[in-house]
């Protein structure tokens, strides 16, 4: 069976950083409430790894007014139901899809597509984004369409699985992986704490890559999942009435540390930790982040790639795994081992094994 490369990644965000704005809103927000609360939602806010994060949505000058984006999407006391999210989802996904997409410079390698694999769990539309991004980027009509739906934040590590059997089983398929995904479409008017602080960490991004068995890239060895029993509902991602209702536990690091920890020589298989060169983790948040770290007991630098990509981006779902594959890409390593993994509902961590190029 031939070897499998993610050859090329692309990735791609909105012109508009939030994060500033957003901490203002979610400020006020909480101070109507209790004072104290909102004191201690800016102290977790500086602890948080992020100073960046990109939203379709413009922010308003005074988010701590009437409105928290300059066009009055999230108007207070009046936030939009999930037919008003999901237009504006059919209005600027295809656009960032596309920006992601022109950003691989397929050139003459776009008429030797063969496969689509898109995942995204923050809207939906049919015709949708797949058929979309076929008229956009004049992709052959005859492209084989796969969408992953509403896995959150670990689909980016299916898409590239299910990329990875296309290809093993058609040794001449070229599959065009893209994820993604407009978090900051599903805002909720709360002045609950944990809730606000689950806010805090999301953002808007697209992740496009192309995987072939051409001999360049990172070469794709093989996946695990780890599905941590009794955790469904520490991570839910429910459509309702006002939008996609999150539920983020602040269980969730330390599960994810203990599951790894049993876990660990199967991710690996068998292999220690040391012997990871490279590591591709989710940055769910600063505290997923240090779990991770824990549960492999790896040094400070070994998630350097993660830490930065939260910094500059927050978290933007599956796209997010991506943007950390990118990075660590672009330092060209050669003959190093990997490891990526990326969390979601279950709780289940999706992990996956690659090397760079000798």
């Amino acid at each position: 069976m031939p070897v499998v490369y993610i050859n090329r990644v692309a990735t791609a965000v909105p012109p508009y950083d939030v994060h500033d704005a957003f901490r203002r809103f979610a400020q006020s927000t909480l101070h109507l409430a209790s004072p104290r609360q909102a004191r201690l939602f800016e102290r977790m806010a500086d602890k948080s790894g992020i100073e960046h994060r990109f939203s379709c949505l413009t922010p308003s000058n005074r988010p701590e007014g009437d409105h928290f984006d300059a066009g009055g999407f999230y108007a207070r006391s009046d936030f939009p139901d999930t037919a008003t999210r999901m237009e504006q989802y059919e209005r600027h996904a295809p656009e960032l899809a596309q920006a992601a997409v022109d950003r691989l410079h397929l050139g003459a390698d776009r008429d030797r597509i063969t496969h689509l694999i898109v995942t995204s769990c923050t809207g939906f539309s049919a015709p949708g984004l797949d058929l979309d991004l076929i008229a956009r980027c004049e992709l052959p009509t005859t492209v084989e369409r796969t969408v992953i739906g509403f896995m959150g934040c670990y689909a980016a590590i299916n898409a590239l699985k299910l990329a990875y059997h296309i290809v093993r089983s058609e040794a001449a398929a070229r599959v065009l992986v893209v994820n993604l995904e407009l978090c900051t479409l599903h805002l909720k008017e709360t002045a609950d704490l944990e809730q606000m602080l689950s806010f805090l960490l999301f953002a808007d991004g697209c992740a496009a890559s192309l995987v072939s068995a051409e001999p360049s890239g990172i070469a794709l060895d093989s996946f695990h999942a780890m599905l941590v029993p009794d955790t469904r509902e520490l991570i839910t991602w429910n459509i309702r009435d006002a939008g996609f209702d999150m539920v983020l536990s602040g269980r969730v690091p330390a599960v994810i540390q203990d599951g790894l920890r049993q876990s660990g020589e199967r991710i690996l298989a068998g292999a220690p930790a040391t012997s990871i060169d490279l590591w591709a983790v989710h940055p769910g948040g600063r505290t997923v982040l240090d779990a991770v770290e824990r549960a492999f007991a790896l040094a400070p630098t070994a998630l350097a790639a993660s830490r930065d990509v939260l910094r500059r981006y927050g978290n933007m779902s599956s796209a997010t795994v991506m943007f950390v594959i990118e990075k660590l890409m672009r330092s060209r390593a050669r003959g190093r081992s990997g490891c990526a993994m990326s969390f979601g509902p279950g709780v289940v961590a999706e992990t996956m094994l690659f090397r760079t190029g000798a």
